[in-house]
């Protein structure tokens, strides 16, 4: 699947799609001979396993470009073996961004270069699978994540899974049954919730609050005010004869089946750093809050589409504690912020991706290396694979699942304007992905949720 700014009018076919990229760029063969001398970091240095990896990328946008290129740098011995997107002239644009890039274009496998391994579909994950893939990246719109996941572990491929890892309460129970069938045949498991891999979070989070070193947590507050990712495009830009499923995948951001609304898909890295807090200080590996109450809505006009583009949510712990988590994406000229505020009887922790820092008895401040700070999407990358090379299973379905959870649960209550239980959430029968997903298919836009309009839920 694609994350396309822009919709196209029409998608080109197979042979003119590859027929183009060959005219414009020869191949990726010319840039990978211009690179292949280049020397890479080595995580299988000493190991017993020198078995090519085959990377396969499914969902061809800027995530899944970004998490390709970091797969490729993270092992020695790997390649590009093969792509797909919904839209194959996405997944063609895409090889042209990686063929442009010395370290790597260098792993441009050949069935590559020469587009043969390049597919386009609702099927096209099937087809990257069916190439002989050791290692897929999941990087399509989260609504196809349940499917996907369970395609490739049912074939024994480990699997890179792009947060969040559904988009509604049904796919997170598919993904956590597939998650226990990945355990049992040690198919191992990398998500995308890459603050868990940042050093300074993982000294603060792990290290210094579990400790004692600001106290007892007495409150949390998070905030992530964003720029717009996607914004919807207006109807009459719709091309003529285009189906209501492609027009929607196409702009997928703007319709709650597909992301999830921009709460669930982005501010999830809060919610995951709530969890992951939470559960170092208390010991419980997937900690379950008591309640949840939350505001949203939209504030500037979309054209079409279903999510909203602001929330204020709060999360009920035991123990009195509220974790206060702020979104937004209003675009360009308002206070941007991504940033954890940790509050203790001893003193206050902050986190950003850049530092991490405590004031109050036990003052700290996170030190940089001389060398620079190593960067967090790389590392879980690095970790994914050698721990491949060793035989060592990676295990990250259980804890995406539940953040995944925790940020629907937000979504229920700005939606409803309920308080809505941990119980609420795993006992909902909440389903907003179509049975039958075909690229021509009728499918109307459910409307935008009001609190107290019943009409308006799916929860």
């Amino acid at each position: 699947m694609s994350n396309p700014a822009n919709p196209s009018p029409s998608t080109p076919t197979s042979s003119a799609t590859r027929r183009d990229f060959i005219a414009k760029t020869g191949t990726a063969a010319a840039a990978v001979g211009a690179a292949s001398t280049i020397g890479f970091p080595s995580v299988t240095f000493g190991q017993e396993d020198k078995k090519k990896l085959k990377i396969g990328l499914i969902g061809c946008g800027g995530r899944g470009t970004g998490a390709v290129a970091q797969a490729l740098s993270a092992d020695d011995n790997v390649e590009l073996h093969a792509m797909g997107d919904a839209f194959e002239d996405k997944a063609m644009l895409q090889l042209r961004v990686l063929a442009r890039d010395r370290k790597s274009a260098a792993k441009i496998g050949a069935d590559v270069q020469s587009t043969k391994n390049i597919f386009g579909g609702l099927d096209a994950y099937q087809k990257v699978m069916d190439s002989g893939v050791d290692v897929v990246l999941l990087t399509t719109p989260p609504g196809f994540r349940p499917q996907h996941f369970k395609e490739a572990v049912d074939r024994g491929i480990h699997c890179f899974v792009e947060k969040p890892c559904a988009s509604d309460v049904h796919g997170v129970m598919d993904f956590i049954e597939t998650g226990k069938k990945a355990a049992e045949k040690g198919v191992s498991v990398l998500a995308g919730l890459c603050y868990r891999y940042s050093d300074h979070g993982r000294e603060l989070y792990e290290e210094r609050i579990p400790n004692g070193d600001i106290g007892d947590i007495i409150s949390y507050h998070a905030t992530y005010f964003a720029n717009i990712v996607k914004p919807m495009q207006p109807p009459e830009d719709r091309p003529a004869g285009m189906s209501d499923s492609e027009w929607q995948i196409r702009n997928w951001y703007n319709f709650a089946w597909l992301s999830g609304d921009g709460f669930v898909e982005q501010a999830i890295h809060n919610v995951d750093k709530m969890a992951w807090v939470i559960g170092q200080t208390t010991g419980v590996d997937l900690p379950k809050p008591i309640a949840c109450y939350a505001q949203g809505g939209r504030q500037r006009p979309n054209h079409e589409g279903n999510t909203y583009d602001h929330y204020s949510v709060c999360y009920e712990w035991e123990n009195n504690l509220r974790v206060h988590i702020d979104w937004s994406q209003y675009g360009a000229g308002v206070y941007k912020e991504n940033k954890d505020y940790i509050y203790g009887t001893k003193g206050m922790a902050t986190y950003d991706i850049n530092n991490a820092a405590i004031t109050g008895e036990k003052a700290w401040q996170f030190r940089k290396p001389r060398t620079g700070m190593r960067n967090m999407y790389q590392t879980e990358h690095d970790e994914f694979f050698a721990s491949i090379r060793k035989g060592e299973r990676h295990a990250d379905e259980a804890w995406v699942a539940h953040s995944t959870l925790l940020a629907i649960m937000a979504r229920h209550a700005a939606y409803t304007g309920k308080r809505i239980t941990w119980e609420d959430v795993i006992n909902s029968n909440e389903k907003l992905v179509p049975d039958t997903v075909s690229m021509d298919a009728e499918l109307p836009i459910r409307p935008m949720a009001i609190p107290g309009v019943a009409e308006t839920q799916s929860a």
